[in-house]
């Protein structure tokens, strides 16, 4: 992403989901939901544990199919959940300089390594970073992709408050430089959302999606 907030082909970034629906192991979690953020706006995903936060993240960057509806975007994504997807025998700062070069971003890690107070880390070893460090590097991978379109879930997640100070300045310079952001959280996060919703369970007409419902 430039400073302008564009995406690879020069237009700006956006994200434009249209009656989506998700379903895993047989169960429908959510259903018709439909929302659009243009460049620099973030949404707030809520809703109890198992309703489907994590999986609408996950549909939205392709990692799980769309049940129904659609889901356009444009603009490269990078998602930052419980997943630390690093090496854990490297130090830090080679580990994430391994994904920041596969991104084409080696010039980032810097200033991604002071912006969430990890340089003085670079040299430990991921394995023995504390719960709060490795979030950290997980949304340390995020920062330093370059992606247009960021995916948090549960960011604030084992953060004290000085690093969740540290990540909302870092999500309100991504908005400001044109950038989208989509979270799922269970509490709240310090930026302000242009839109927020809950997820919750559907009916029990709806449980039976219409082309599976027997005659």
């Amino acid at each position: 992403m430039n400073a302008t907030g564009q995406a690879a082909d020069g237009e700006a970034a956006r994200l434009d989901v249209r009656d989506a629906a998700c379903r895993r192991g047989g169960r429908l979690l959510f259903s018709t939901l439909s929302f659009t953020l243009a460049s620099g706006e973030a949404a707030l995903v809520s809703g109890p544990n198992g309703i489907g936060k994590s999986s609408l993240l996950r549909m939205l960057c392709g990692l799980l199919p769309t049940f129904a509806g659609t889901i356009e975007s444009n603009g490269a994504m990078a998602l930052a959940d419980d997943r630390l997807a690093l090496d854990s025998d490297q130090p830090l700062g080679r580990a994430l300089g391994f994904w920041a070069a596969i991104d084409g971003r080696s010039e980032r890690l810097l200033d991604v390594l002071d912006s969430l107070a990890l340089a003085p880390l670079a040299e430990v070893p991921v394995r023995m970073l504390s719960t709060g460090q490795r979030k950290r590097a997980v949304l340390a991978r995020v920062l330093a992709s370059g992606a247009p379109i960021w995916l948090l879930d549960e960011p604030a997640n084992g953060l004290d408050t000085a690093s969740i100070a540290l990540l909302g300045r870092a999500v309100e310079e991504h908005l400001w430089a044109g950038g989208i952001v989509v979270a799922a959280s269970h509490q709240p996060l310090p930026w302000e959302s242009n839109t927020s919703f809950t997820l919750a369970r559907p009916n029990a007409s709806e449980e039976l999606w219409p082309e599976e419902t027997e005659a």
